[in-house]
């Protein structure tokens, strides 16, 4: 995105700075790991995973902010830092930033857990139901429902399950489906959840009611918008793809309205309680 200018453009102050030169070490640290270690240890303990699963520890609600996928992700994120948290620190102050950041990171990783915690529990309940009264219905809603398009054995089982479909009561088949249920579990659940797109859109959403009237641009739409009705529109774009949960799509969107929601709380707050920079 584009956005509010300074008079010394590449100038950052330090949490902002400090924060994007952290975030660029993990990623590199991250990188460095599986290539030449072929570990995964960082992600496995950093990157946020669903409540149920064995790899979820509490202080990933924090590590995941400083975890990114890729460097498209990466850059994005951090530019968006650049862009609005300078400017913001400026106004607020160092600490003020610090915990801005963090708790709208923090903010939004709690909404969007307890999303998936939901969704998780009814694919869990679904799975108890096929193990203690297995079916091919049963099983078939659940691959259609939570098979994961392009995971490894995802030919396997759907030819599987087109087998069974044309002799439902054949009970030969349970065996092996009980096996699949068990590894489209084991890989829903274990799906990591990295980044800093949370609280980027909170500082986003604190900017634009700093600064309604400046105007915005996507780096790949270049029409200004005013940011008062940029934000708003953004966060429905960002509702609608949470809801609508296409199979094709892996950003958490819950996570960046979390971001969102819990920035404009924080900044209501400081407005109405007119506290001083620190």
């Amino acid at each position: 995105m584009n956005s509010f200018g300074s008079r010394s453009p590449l100038s950052m102050p330090p949490v902002t700075k400090t924060i994007l030169l952290v975030t660029t070490i993990v990623f590199l640290a991250d990188i460095g790991s599986q290539h030449f270690l072929h570990s995964d240890a960082m992600i496995r303990t950093m990157a946020l995973f669903r409540i149920q699963s064995p790899l979820f520890i509490p202080t990933q609600f924090l590590t995941h902010i400083f975890m990114h996928g890729s460097l498209s992700h990466l850059f994005f994120n951090m530019f968006g830092l650049f862009m609005f948290g300078r400017i913001l620190e400026n106004i607020w102050g160092a600490k003020k930033m610090l915990l801005f950041y963090l708790v709208t990171g923090i903010g939004a990783a709690l909404l969007q857990s307890g999303i998936t915690y939901i969704q998780m529990q009814k694919m869990i309940n679904l799975a108890d139901t096929f193990v203690a009264n297995p079916s091919y219905p049963v099983f078939s809603e659940y691959v259609n429902h939570y098979l994961i398009k392009g995971s490894s054995n995802y030919s396997a089982i759907m030819s599987f399950a087109q087998s069974w479909f044309y002799a439902p009561d054949n009970m030969s088949y349970v065996p092996t489906a009980k096996e699949y249920v068990e590894g489209i579990l084991y890989e829903n659940l274990n799906i990591p959840m990295v980044g800093a797109s949370g609280a980027i859109f909170g500082l986003l959403i604190a900017f634009a009611m700093m600064f309604p009237d400046v105007e915005l641009m996507l780096i790949f739409l270049p029409i200004p918008i005013k940011a008062k009705y940029f934000v708003p529109v953004y966060a429905l774009i960002e509702l609608v793809f949470g809801v609508a949960g296409f199979s094709w799509d892996n950003v958490a969107h819950f996570a960046h309205l979390g971001g969102a929601l819990v920035g404009f709380i924080m900044v209501r707050y400081w407005k109405r309680k007119q506290f001083n920079n620190y």
